[in-house]
């Protein structure tokens, strides 16, 4: 089972829409964790205080504790910044497992059954990001020979375009942050709200950053 799986990974790498899958992949799951990261290290609660059940009781909790609230902000804003910025995605991708997983759980245990269906797709895709870089994994444990006993194949590390972009999405999101005083999300379809267009930016980065390389490729 898992020689056929690292097989197939190998065989993905060699084709270019599955390695831009993964780049935007990483991209999107990176994004979900910068602002809930960046409100718990700021101290800010995650639910309105007038808010309650089971699932709001608990995060009203979560946030009493304090220092151990900070602390899994970090750990989020660090996922957050290995899966944007590309260059260490791989160990983004370990991290954010065990996270995504209590967050899934304590979802559906509360019976938040959208948030919990939400966390669980971010769940499957923490999954396929880990099994991109399969054979990192298994290298450690059988030296440098897949399972399959052929050598190998590692993961092409992403052109610097795609880091650049990564960089960029942060700079942009905590640009907002800073300049509107506040953890921005968005309220609505608010097109008289400047703050509206900064996630349609950050969705445009990608794209961007896709025409640069492509363009960057063609003339090498």
């Amino acid at each position: 089972m898992l020689a056929r799986l690292t097989a197939l990974v190998a065989r993905a790498r060699g084709a270019r829409w599955a390695n831009l899958c993964i780049i935007n992949l990483r991209f999107l799951i990176g994004f979900a964790f910068l602002p809930a990261g960046l409100k718990k290290v700021l101290g800010e609660p995650f639910t309105d205080p007038h808010n309650t059940g089971p699932f709001h009781d608990f995060l009203h909790a979560f946030h009493a504790t304090g220092a151990f609230y900070r602390f899994v902000g970090v750990v989020q804003l660090t996922i957050a910044a290995l899966l944007l910025t590309q260059r260490l995605a791989a160990a983004g991708a370990v991290l954010a497992l065990p996270v995504t997983v209590a967050i899934m759980v304590f979802c559906w245990s509360t019976q938040v059954i959208p948030t919990a269906t939400v966390v669980t797709l971010m769940f499957a895709a923490v999954v396929v990001l880990v099994a991109w870089d399969l054979d990192r994994w298994t290298r450690w444990t059988r030296g440098p020979v897949s399972l399959t006993g052929e050598p190998a194949a590692s993961a092409p590390p992403p052109s610097r375009v795609w880091q650049l972009c990564g960089v960029a999405i942060l700079a942009v999101y905590l640009g907002a942050c800073l300049a509107t005083g506040e953890v921005y999300r968005p309220r609505g379809v608010r097109p008289d709200d400047v703050r509206f267009y900064v996630f349609p930016v950050i969705a445009l980065l990608p794209v961007a950053a896709y025409l640069v390389e492509r363009r960057l490729t063609r003339y090498r």
